[in-house]
């Protein structure tokens, strides 16, 4: 299996992104993800357009764009010209989610959708096989260095499960409370990308955090 590690740029330096960015280009890492916040479905604001532009043209790596923000279809073209490769709407945040998906992939992105925590993982019955990915929220959303919900590893299973029965490619990514003491364990319960925000950015050798978080054995 394919181990990813997607460091958050939330938990960057943003007096110093292009650094940040720069690091994590000569990493091991799968991806770059972005949180996208907009007060509203969550209690955060985080950053918009400008900042997914200004990282788009230092990246090295795909970016991996999740949108915790209310009537996300509105913007999905302009997310697209912003520069990102995957782009996940939650299911909590959309009326017509099938249709959502489907336009994100005409758009020419992977298309992704988050569960929340009290989300059960049997909502994604009617749309497993109409997303690239499904990002499992192990922190309730908003807010960086979190504390890890116990209960996402079975809710991994559960969507590893649900992803071979239906024959869906779909990866699974986790969001939230990452270290290097559950990482491995959540490669094992079938996590694909592990998104890494303070783990990563607080660490003095960024890409060594990458590479150890990435080949992190089950502890």
């Amino acid at each position: 299996m394919d181990r990813y590690i997607a460091p958050s740029l939330l938990a960057a330096n943003f007096a110093n992104l292009q650094h940040a960015v720069e690091l994590v280009n000569k990493s091991e890492a799968g991806f770059i993800h972005l949180d996208i916040m907009d007060g509203l479905f969550v209690p955060n604001i985080s950053f918009g357009m400008p900042v997914i532009q200004a990282v788009k043209k230092i990246a090295r790596k795909p970016l991996d764009v999740h949108l915790m923000i209310v009537q996300p279809e509105r913007y999905f073209d302009k997310f697209k010209q912003a520069g990102a490769d995957w782009l996940t709407i939650h299911m909590e945040a959309c009326n017509h989610l099938h249709r959502a998906l489907q336009e994100i992939r005409e758009l020419g992105m992977k298309a992704g959708v988050a569960l929340n925590p009290h989300t059960p993982v049997s909502s994604l019955e009617e749309i497993i096989t109409c997303t690239d990915l499904v990002l499992i929220m192990s922190v309730n959303p908003g807010f960086g260095g979190q504390k890890f919900i116990e209960s996402s590893y079975e809710k991994i299973r559960k969507t590893k499960n649900l992803i071979l029965s239906s024959g869906s490619g779909a990866l699974i990514e986790v969001d939230g409370g990452i270290d290097l003491q559950n990482a491995g364990k959540l490669f094992q319960a079938g996590a694909d990308i592990l998104v890494a925000g303070t783990t990563v950015f607080n660490s003095p050798d960024i890409p060594k955090t990458i590479h150890e978080l990435s080949s992190a054995a089950v502890l």
